[in-house]
């Protein structure tokens, strides 16, 4: 499969990427700017295992050219072998593929690059920086890391997202400036929380900032935090 991935995929085929076809099983508008597609996973999780914020390399073809866009497994179930996807539709080649999903279409994959290690210790609290793109990792965030409250700086509005988050112990903030809220917020909350687990996932610019600022200013540890650009503003 990879092999018609130009560049890209003959780069992670020489990292032993592992390549699958997955099977759409169904799918749901969450909101009129989100949805959920079910699929089978073409024998993936059986191979791979599964860890918490797991993510996938989709190939989609755009004028002819390969093109890839990463996602987060959503209920993986490596018995049944089957997943969600969930999709924050805007214009592009993955959302359009998304909006048309129907039982029977297909679409080839890559697992490459994907890991997770819960924090040692155990934080004795979570700050999450994120946007819906990021929304099905930070479910499985705070899922993995059950024992910790959480605060968690979401992009835009909230309405409506699937969220998986416990009003009693998750602090679920919308921003509206969301560099601005974090720079403002979370120094006196580390000071709160010196053994607190930072996780930043927005824009390729976005989490560049916060993660300098985080580990630069505030003096974070590499090992207690976390920063991975999901998307790339045109």
């Amino acid at each position: 499969m990879a092999q018609g991935h130009g560049w890209e995929g003959a780069v992670l085929r020489l990292l032993r990427a592992k390549d699958y076809v997955f099977t759409v099983t169904g799918a749901e508008d969450v909101t009129a700017s989100y949805r959920r597609v079910h699929l089978t996973d073409g024998g993936m999780l059986a191979a791979t295992g599964v860890h918490p914020t797991m993510w996938v390399r989709l190939w989609f073809s755009h004028a002819g050219k390969p093109h890839q866009r990463a996602y987060t497994l959503v209920d993986p179930d490596p018995a049944t072998g089957t997943f969600s996807l969930e999709f924050a539709l805007h214009e592009g080649v993955a959302s359009d593929w998304a909006r048309t999903a129907k039982p029977g279409d297909t679409v080839e994959a890559t697992v490459h690059g994907t890991g997770f290690e819960n924090p040692d210790p155990a934080p004795t609290r979570v700050f999450a920086i994120g946007d819906p793109a990021s929304l099905p990792a930070i479910n499985s965030l705070l899922d993995a890391l059950d024992s910790s409250p959480a605060t968690i700086w979401f992009e835009g509005p909230t309405a409506g997202l699937p969220f998986r988050t416990d009003p009693t112990r998750h602090d679920l903030r919308e921003s509206t400036a969301l560099v601005d809220e974090v720079k403002r917020d979370l120094p006196d909350l580390l000071r709160t929380h010196p053994d607190a687990y930072v996780w930043i996932a927005c824009d390729t610019a976005t989490t560049r900032t916060l993660a300098a600022y985080v580990r630069k200013d505030l003096g974070v540890p590499k090992d207690r935090m976390h920063a991975l650009g999901y998307w790339r503003a045109a």
